[in-house]
């Protein structure tokens, strides 16, 4: 059955057209709520209840844990997002098609307008999450069918690859420098080891590069130094870094 649906998927538009969503099979219906570094997960089943509700990670193996638990729980998955594209990307095309779960979208107006109908005003991420899935589940026909090519797959794809390659290589780098800290200078990596990925921490080891010279520099030279990476954290982190 097809419905003429406009640009933001309201009826009166011929622009577009997209199949009204099967929902019949489905087992839970997980809501995103779509973010650069992390996103809001909610999932909900047939009846309404809430079976999942917790952010996480823009991670691909974190995405594919939650996706895998779900369908082993509640069989077929429909993972819905308010962002088919750029963020809303990775957890559609590369993830949730890959483990065959249905995917879908819920265009932004469409979901300002449900959200009308729900209680509560204040906007956060895991309500919107709880709006996205709960609408796919009570009202279908407001969501959109993604259809994307082998291709776009294939290249986002490649591309988290590529971003889960870095993380491995930034891990290892981490996991070295904390090494040479340990060997050089224990109680100084106690203080830097758990930052040692924050800009801050990577700022001070490469203008100073033992443990004499940051003793050296002094405590004045190195809040200076460190405010502007960690305008909160500068004071505490020097003051760390001088108790013995």
């Amino acid at each position: 059955m097809d419905v003429a649906i406009g640009a933001e998927g309201q009826p009166g538009s011929n622009d577009q057209r997209t199949h009204v969503i099967d929902v019949s099979e489905i087992g839970a219906f997980l809501g995103l709520d779509v973010g650069k570094g992390e996103h809001h997960a909610t999932a909900v089943t047939p009846a309404g209840k809430k079976a999942f509700d917790k952010r996480l990670p823009n991670s691909e193996p974190k995405l594919r844990e939650v996706f895998a638990k779900l369908k082993a729980k509640h069989g077929t998955v429909l993972v819905v997002v308010d962002q088919p594209a750029s963020i809303g990307a990775l957890p559609l095309a590369v993830v949730a098609r890959d483990m065959d779960c249905e995917v879908a979208y819920l265009p932004g107006l469409t979901m300002r307008r449900i959200a009308d109908l729900y209680p509560g005003e204040a906007k956060t991420d895991a309500r919107d999450a709880f709006i996205i899935a709960d609408a796919a589940r009570s009202m279908p026909h407001t969501l959109r069918s993604i259809e994307l090519e082998d291709e776009t797959v294939a290249e986002l794809a490649m591309v988290a690859g590529f971003d889960d390659d870095l993380a491995g290589e930034a891990t290892r780098i981490s996991n070295r420098l904390r090494g040479l800290l340990t060997q050089i200078h224990p109680s100084l990596e106690r203080v830097l080891g758990p930052r040692v990925q924050h800009p801050a921490v990577l700022t001070l080891l490469d203008q100073f590069g033992s443990p004499a010279q940051i003793r050296k520099a002094g405590r004045r030279r190195l809040v200076s130094l460190l405010r502007p990476k960690a305008p909160r954290m500068a004071e505490r982190l020097v003051e760390d870094i001088f108790t013995p």
